[in-house]
């Protein structure tokens, strides 16, 4: 799912391609984007793009008379900026965006088909779509701490969670726990003060860095593939690839349909923790330490 740095990186390139034109008009491949009815979508086509701007993981196009669009790519979501009048791919298209400068195609690479288009008017009910997370790069040290311990779960949920920090996912959550060197499963409760300030600055740092490189990458040209796994991450998406900083094996937990990745040395101090399925499967067998991993792979080989 596209996260804080990579929806920056979309409002950024397309700022210059849309702002101040006018939507000629806007092609739906599937009715079953569309999850709004008043007003009605085609109420934007011929109205002039004002401006642009991010709600969470949601990217917010706002056009004259107080429309705005709220579009959500959820996880396989994407754009593509294509020249004028551009067919909507068959299999992935989900809607064509066609404006003088060009036409912004959105498409989803996914059997279950989760991204949406929500067209609503006026800032009321804009707001209905902001669910309040602390928008951490321009937060206190004391607004992330409050934020942080409102309610006591392990620190990837905490920073996954979209009611109390936006914009942050499964992808740049792994790379702020590892440059805070905290243990994904440490609860919220625990953090020292220290730790919470050492986060926060994770935070930040990481998400400023990814932010600016990206964009930086981009080099002007619109962004062909955004992914939740980039060369240049220290842990996430690198099982078993040695950690940059210290060498060791990079390990992870699967839940669901995501996983978390983590150092065990730089993290968790050494120790592996508890994969539910695998953990389940060997019972005394599972691995406790780095070690004891290193030995189970050698003796399978």
């Amino acid at each position: 799912m596209p996260e804080l740095p990579d929806i920056l990186l979309y409002i950024e390139s397309l700022r210059p391609r849309i702002v101040g034109q006018q939507l000629e008009r806007i092609r739906l491949a599937s009715p079953f984007v569309l999850r709004s009815v008043t007003p009605p979508i085609s109420s934007i086509n011929g109205r002039v793009v004002r401006g642009l701007r991010r709600l969470g993981k949601q990217i917010v196009v706002e056009f004259e008379d107080d429309l705005f669009l709220v579009i959500h790519l959820m996880i396989a979501g994407r754009f593509q900026w294509k020249k004028r009048g551009a067919t909507v791919p068959a299999r992935l298209g989900l809607g064509a965006f066609d404006f003088p400068s060009g036409t912004l195609l959105l498409t989803e690479a996914a059997s279950k088909k989760r991204a949406s288009l929500y067209l609503v008017q006026g800032e009321s009910a804009l707001a209905s779509f902001d669910r309040g997370a602390l928008e951490v790069l321009n937060s206190s040290l004391e607004a992330f701490s409050d934020a942080l311990t409102r309610e006591n779960h392990t620190l990837k949920r905490s920073l996954t969670d979209p009611r109390l920090f936006s914009g942050i996912g499964n992808a740049y959550s792994d790379e702020i726990l590892h440059r805070a060197r905290l243990s994904p499963l440490k609860l919220t409760s625990k953090l020292t003060a220290y730790e919470i300030a050492q986060l926060h600055e994770a935070t930040k740092s990481t998400l400023n860095q990814w932010a600016s490189k990206l964009l930086d990458e981009a080099g002007g040209e619109f962004p062909s593939k955004v992914t939740a796994f980039r060369p240049g991450m220290a842990v996430h998406g690198r099982y078993g690839e040695p950690c940059p900083d210290c060498g060791s094996p990079v390990q992870r937990i699967v839940y669901a349909e995501n996983e978390c990745n983590y150092c065990p040395t730089c993290q968790t101090d050494g120790r592996l923790l508890a994969d539910r399925a695998m953990s389940r499967l060997l019972k005394e067998d599972w691995p406790r330490s780095l070690e004891e991993w290193e030995f189970h792979i050698e003796s399978r080989r």
